[in-house]
C-alpha cells in the first residue's frame, strides 16, 4: 500500500514537489500522506496530528482577542451603568431625616433650677 502526496507551497511559499509514501530511506510503516495545506509528510496513522504552526491559528487568536475585547467593553458598560444608577439613587434620596416620633423640648425654668441645686 502506498499514498501519493501532491505538491504544495510550504510556509515560506516555496513549491515542494509531490512524493510517494513510504519515502525512500524512511519508515516503511509510513504509508499514508498526512499533513496540511502548507506541509505534507508520510505517516503510519492517517489521523495523526503534526504540531506545526499554521496560518489559521493566527486567525483563531485574532478571533479570540476580538471576542475578549467585546466582552470587556460589555463588562465595562455594565459597571458604568451600575455606578450611574447608584449615584442617581443616592443623590435623589430626600435630605430630611426620618421622624422618630419623639419631640425634643427645652426643659422648663423650674426644672432648670432643680437641676442646678
Amino acid at each position: 500500500m502506498s499514498a501519493e502526496c501532491s505538491s504544495y507551497l510550504n510556509a515560506d511559499k516555496v513549491l515542494v514537489s509531490g512524493f510517494s509514501c513510504p519515502r525512500a530511506g524512511g519508515d516503511a510503516r509510513a504509508v499514508f500522506c498526512c499533513g496540511f495545506q502548507d506541509i505534507k509528510y508520510c505517516c503510519d496513522d492517517p489521523h495523526s496530528f503534526f504540531p506545526y504552526e499554521h496560518s489559521y491559528m493566527w486567525w483563531l487568536s485574532v478571533g479570540a482577542l476580538v471576542g475578549l475585547s467585546i466582552a470587556a467593553v460589555v463588562l465595562f458598560a455594565f459597571i458604568i451603568t451600575v455606578c450611574v444608577l447608584c449615584y442617581l439613587f443616592i443623590s435623589t434620596k430626600p435630605r430630611s431625616k426620618l421622624d422618630t416620633g419623639l419631640s425634643l423640648q427645652m426643659a422648663g425654668k423650674t426644672h432648670l433650677l432643680f437641676l442646678l441645686c
